[in-house]
């Protein structure tokens, strides 16, 4: 009985869960290295790093579009605050990086939502992080997915918008369906 009380108390662990699709994943092996399903446990200072360079990167793909280092996760804790939190940094000078609906471009960074969906190129990640306990350690889980996470999740896609910042729609703007209208107008 001594033993039981005199052990140490288990800390619950920040998790961030990331579901990943790309469109070719099935044909082309983009994913083959990456273990599926299990939480990786890693020290808090860690920066998790993604793209195709398996010396410097934890999560590699297997896919000459992605950047040697495409983006990098770092945990932190905000200044009064207990709780961990994520940041998310672009690291390619080719991709910009698209966070919900905000670009970052090379080495920008921003703080992740708990939920939030992270895209380039074809390739989706739909971020969700779970609060623990912990300043020691953190877990990453990545979770395959068979589907779009756009379609799956109804996340609004992201339309660019051209360089003069004007936004132009390919959509004619005469329906050939009926229209609603109120009374009054």
């Amino acid at each position: 009985m001594a033993s039981f009380e005199d052990a140490d108390t288990e800390e619950t662990v920040t998790c961030l869960r990331m579901t990943v699709y790309h469109p070719g994943q099935l044909e082309s092996g983009i994913f083959q290295s990456i273990n599926f399903g299990s939480r990786e446990k890693l020290p808090s200072s860690d920066v998790v790093k993604f793209g195709r360079n398996s010396k410097v990167c934890l999560y590699t793909f297997q896919d000459k579009q992605v950047s040697r280092v495409q983006f990098s996760l770092q945990l932190f804790k905000k200044f009064d605050s207990s709780v961990l939190s994520f940041e998310i940094k672009n690291m390619s000078k080719k991709t910009n990086l698209i966070v919900d609906n905000r670009e970052l471009g090379y080495l920008n960074k921003l703080d992740l939502p708990y939920r939030c969906m992270v895209r380039f190129g074809e390739y989706q990640f739909l971020l969700e992080k779970e609060d623990g306990e912990s300043l020691e350690f953190f877990e990453t889980q990545l979770i395959f997915s068979s589907i779009s996470l756009l379609q799956e999740n109804k996340w609004p896609s992201h339309n660019p918008i051209p360089e003069y910042g004007r936004y132009f729609s390919s959509c004619s703007t005469q329906s050939s369906s009926p229209t609603e209208m109120d009374e009054n107008e």
